[in-house]
């Protein structure tokens, strides 16, 4: 099984955001469908990014690698394929 870092963009918040799971397609449904959190407050959510680990905790270690940059600049140099 692969685990997989993800960045979501919502063009309405003008914001993205950094997670990481075992199935994308599945995780983004609830993000859409979600009544509580961050990612409730748009229903406009696109996968811009993913990196592919063979672990968890490696797909984990990136997750909060990305998170701790807080730099939308890095982000999108990530997603661009500039970094």
């Amino acid at each position: 099984m692969n685990y997989y870092v993800y960045i979501l963009f919502s063009p309405h918040l003008n914001r993205y955001y950094i997670g990481s799971t075992n199935n994308v397609e599945n995780r983004l449904k609830k993000h859409l469908s979600s009544s509580k959190g961050f990612t409730s407050k748009a229903k406009d959510w696109e996968i811009k990014y993913t990196e592919t680990f063979t672990t968890r905790s490696e797909a984990v270690q990136r997750e909060l690698q990305i998170k701790k940059w807080k730099s939308r600049v890095m982000i999108e140099k990530l997603i661009k394929g500039d970094l």
